[in-house]
């Protein structure tokens, strides 16, 4: 089979297989919110009228400070600032948050001669920044852009802190067996490259396929390659 066409295949499976998983994880989705911190309150009110026209639930701040002490690391949503507040800025903000490693999208609102601290907020992990005067339509699109990438985000999070508790239920020789079934080695070789018996290594195998809920070896090799995505080690 082409390679090309054998990566395609790959992908497919792993699309699918990630597909499935979402149906088997017991994970309570909390209602997304846009975090505005503004200063101005005209514009947190008129930010949070335009937000809540089209049914997004909204939370005002009317200052950086005030955001990140109500901060909640499991929020899911985005959030909007302005870049110039006083006390801490936009930006300090962005970089604040880019140090806990949220996942919560920043929004950069500036202005035009403000740009250069929108890219440098970029830089340090912003999603994406707009210009005043903007379009409604235009914000409106981008925060519904940024909520979508944090549930996607958070949906492959969970996807792999899953496969990862299921992996972590091993035992240490079943770590062994797991890695060289991944390495593509038949059971023959796993039992000699172990010092084990053939008949030892097919209950070890059998013991894997049990705890990591895995129906096939192809799943297997799905699931520790969905956590190697993530830099995660079986």
């Amino acid at each position: 089979m082409p390679y090309g066409l054998w990566g395609v295949r790959v992908c497919r499976l792993i699309a699918a297989f990630l597909k499935r998983m979402v149906t088997e994880i017991d994970m309570t989705e909390s209602e997304s919110v846009v975090c505005v911190v503004d200063d101005d309150p005209a514009v947190r009110d008129s930010l949070s009228w335009l937000l809540s026209s089209v049914d997004l639930e909204v939370a005002t701040f009317a200052s950086a400070q005030e955001f990140i002490d109500a901060y909640d690391p499991d929020q899911q949503g985005c959030v909007l600032v302005d870049v110039r507040m006083p006390g801490m800025s936009g930006l300090e903000l962005q970089e604040e948050l880019s140090a806990r490693d949220t996942n919560l999208p920043v929004i950069v609102i500036t202005g035009h001669s403000d740009v250069q601290m929108a890219v440098r907020a970029m830089k340090a992990g912003a999603f994406d920044f707009i210009e005043k005067p903007f379009n409604d339509q235009a914000l409106l699109d981008l925060v519904q852009k940024a909520i979508e990438e944090n549930r996607s985000t958070i949906q492959v999070q969970s996807q792999q802190n899953e496969i990862r508790n299921r992996f972590s239920s091993l035992s240490p020789r079943e770590q062994e067996v797991l890695s060289q079934i991944v390495a593509g080695e038949p059971n023959k070789r796993i039992a000699f490259n172990l010092g084990l018996s053939e008949k030892t290594v097919e209950a070890h195998r059998a013991k894997v396929m049990e705890k990591t809920r895995a129906s096939s070896l192809a799943e297997l090799i799905k699931m520790a390659t969905i956590l190697a995505a993530g830099k995660g080690n079986p």
